[in-house]
């Protein structure tokens, strides 16, 4: 029986910088054009977080009974661990995905009809990553799925919400966090390269092979300074983003190094690390600006 600590790590929760930063920056763009709803962000902060956390269980249950995950470098998981039942983190899985259900459905009959079908095709995403019988994970197309659903959706899903519209700081935003998120993404498939092929688990990464992989790191972590700079023209605030510059700049450091198996582990703590810090400063400046 795994332990509530054990659990606790299974739900990865290194990768919550993932479902916070969207909100954040979704509502500042919302601020930035007086359409901010704080009991909405706090729903839309609610649903990212039961949403990632599914994922993560989903994707244990899934990789744990495909056998991908019997050798692993990073973080626990519980069913390639045995120390959960693949019965349990399914349900585990199930749960946090009707939660997350649940908020959609307040945060959809008080917005748009129209987002129950945004809502369905989130719920799919997160089960079909790696579940089912041909898993878009497993094809390489995580990465893309990643900045959909983390990035456009979830930021503009944000901004609409409480704004009711979105407009084209919105969508700096959302292409700033969705790079953010591939990126660590990528970092982590970077890693499993090895255990990955082996298994049969077609990464984009396992596509691309190690050096064009840790160009598109690159690549991704700096899209997000780039629309830093596109902001301004809606609030010179907007460059505080760039204190999240050395962050990203440091957690790239053992990718482009040629770190390997747990030496790239610091890469996507720092990558999320660095993505929560742009989110913030960002959200803060368009709300102010």
């Amino acid at each position: 029986m795994a332990t509530a600590a054990q659990w606790i790590e299974g739900a990865r929760p290194r990768t919550l910088p993932n479902a916070i930063a969207p909100v954040l920056a979704g509502t500042g763009a919302a601020a930035s054009i007086d359409g901010a709803v704080w009991w909405k962000a706090v729903l839309c902060l609610l649903l990212s977080l039961a949403l990632i956390i599914g994922v993560n269980f989903a994707n244990d249950y899934s990789d744990g009974i495909r056998g991908t995950d019997d050798e692993r470098v990073g973080p626990l998981r519980l069913v390639g661990s045995k120390l959960a039942t693949p019965a349990a983190v399914r349900n585990a899985a199930i749960g946090c995905l009707t939660v997350g259900a649940a908020i959609g459905l307040v945060l959809v009959f008080t917005s748009a009809w129209w987002l129950l079908l945004v809502g369905a095709a989130c719920l799919a995403g997160a089960w079909f990553y790696t579940g089912g019988r041909n898993p878009y994970g497993y094809s390489g197309f995580g990465e893309i799925a990643v900045f959909v659903f983390f990035g456009l959706v979830a930021v503009l899903g944000t901004e609409f919400v409480q704004a009711g519209r979105v407009e084209w700081a919105g969508l700096a935003c959302a292409i700033a966090v969705g790079s953010f998120s591939s990126a660590v993404l990528v970092t982590n498939n970077l890693r499993d390269i090895p255990t990955d092929t082996e298994s049969g688990k077609t990464t984009l990464a396992v596509r691309l092979g190690d050096t064009r992989s840790r160009t598109l790191h690159l690549v991704l972590i700096a899209v997000p300074f780039v629309a830093t700079l596109a902001l301004v023209a809606r609030t010179p605030f907007a460059l505080a983003g760039l204190i999240a510059l050395p962050l990203a700049f440091k957690a790239n450091e053992p990718v482009r190094t040629g770190k390997n198996g747990p030496g790239l582990i610091p890469a996507l703590a720092g990558t999320g690390l660095a993505l929560l810090v742009w989110s913030i400063a960002t959200g803060l400046a368009l709300g102010l600006g």
